[in-house]
């Protein structure tokens, strides 16, 4: 989630106070991210033999956690870096494959999405987060702090160099057939962030905070569903000290 006005994805204040404790009882998750022995092609078909060595996340699970159903659809995703990227591949089951957004920075979580947060280590409270649709259509944005904290959204952060592709297993925006799913491939460049933080390029042992989202929109309901990696404990993706831990190897 981006923008705070769309008030469906945040919590109100006294909400959220509610939900850190509950959230505080969830360990994060754990990610170790191993390196690539060359670059990935990126068309989004998650074949690359440089895939096989990288493990799956476990499924996302809903971002309020165990007292909420299990989310309706798998999500799992991998990642592998080397000194000039961060590549991410997300395989998202999905039966009725949609998406109408074709303008980039659009607000992509209008339609069902994938979504990718990144806190490097730098010691200042600003993130990056990035979104995507089964269109390929991207929404890249930088956050100084967290929106409970007085945050504030700067879209003008685009990532120079960016590669993302999209593969679908089944037919776009055709209801009448039914589809396996699709898969994401992104591949982002360490020189991306330096124009909002001061981020290295990580080494064996660098550590960052990180966490992946889907919105998931079901015909009849006038909320998304949100599953996650790592879960908030609340309907808000923006607690980054709930997001997981991504271990450079």
């Amino acid at each position: 989630m981006g923008i705070p006005s769309f008030c469906a994805r945040t919590l109100s204040a006294g909400s959220l106070a509610l939900a850190l404790p509950l959230a505080a009882a969830q360990a994060p998750q754990h990610y170790d991210c191993r390196r690539a022995a060359k670059p990935l092609i990126i068309d989004g078909k998650l074949d690359d033999r440089a895939w096989k060595s990288a493990p799956w996340t476990t499924d996302f699970v809903d971002i309020e956690g165990d007292a909420k159903p299990k989310p309706r659809f798998r999500t799992r995703m991998k990642m592998l870096w080397d000194d000039t990227y961060l590549y991410l591949g997300a395989e998202l089951d999905e039966p009725d494959i949609k998406a109408k957004l074709t303008e980039h920075d659009s607000v992509i979580f209008h339609d069902n999405d994938f979504e990718l947060f990144l806190k490097p280590t730098t010691g200042q409270p600003g993130y990056f987060e990035f979104e995507i649709n089964a269109l390929n259509t991207s929404w890249d944005l930088y956050l100084n702090k967290p929106y409970r904290e007085g945050g504030k959204a700067d879209n003008s952060w685009d990532i120079p160099g960016l590669k993302t592709a999209v593969a679908l297993n089944g037919t776009l925006n055709k209801s009448d057939d039914t589809d396996k799913g699709w898969t994401v491939e992104i591949a982002i460049p360490w020189t991306a962030f330096g124009s909002r933080l001061p981020v290295e390029r990580p080494k064996p042992g660098t550590e960052w905070r990180v966490n992946f989202s889907r919105v998931e929109w079901k015909a009849g309901q006038p909320k998304e569903d949100n599953w996650v990696w790592s879960q908030q404990g609340a309907v808000n993706m923006h607690i980054p000290e709930m997001w997981g831990y991504l271990r450079f190897r």
